[in-house]
């Protein structure tokens, strides 16, 4: 249970450390993804990409432990 919590951790982490750099590919936008509006300027948070991408890290990273 204690791994579990451990890679979920790292998984939500990875998905707000990595949130700008995918923002700056500017990626097609995904159904999980919302638009926050500051200054009449919208910014698109890539949710689902940014999840998939710290997922992706968690993995290797559970595998490169091995």
């Amino acid at each position: 249970m204690v791994k579990l919590g451990a890679y979920l951790m790292i998984l939500a982490l990875g998905a707000v450390i990595l949130a700008p750099v995918v923002i700056a590919l500017e990626l097609e936008p995904m159904p999980g993804d919302f638009v926050l509006s500051w200054d009449n300027h919208p910014y698109h948070v890539p949710v689902i990409w940014s999840l998939c991408a710290s997922g992706a890290l968690t993995l290797l990273y559970s595998l490169y432990r091995r």
